[in-house]
């Protein structure tokens, strides 16, 4: 489940291993670009944290990140 932290929704995702978790990265870059709304994200082994919000709009959680969160919740679907 996404949750608000400091005006971000933010989702931390957890893998079996740093193949599928850069696996799961390289379909998130592909939507994010689809979309151009890039996410903030951080990866180490086997775990990846994602942060949006929207520069544009002030750093603030718009549209485009709820859009985008329920996109890349759609990918993991597809990963599990």
């Amino acid at each position: 489940m996404w949750t608000e932290q400091n005006n971000t929704l933010y989702k931390k995702f957890v893998f079996r291993n740093f193949s599928e978790a850069f696996a799961f990265m390289t379909r998130v870059a592909l939507e994010a670009e689809k979309m151009d709304h890039h996410p903030v994200w951080t990866n180490v082994y086997n775990c990846v944290e994602i942060w949006l919000n929207t520069h544009d709009a002030g750093d603030i959680i718009t549209d485009k990140d709820h859009k985008l969160a329920a996109a890349i919740d759609k990918l993991i679907c597809k990963t599990a």
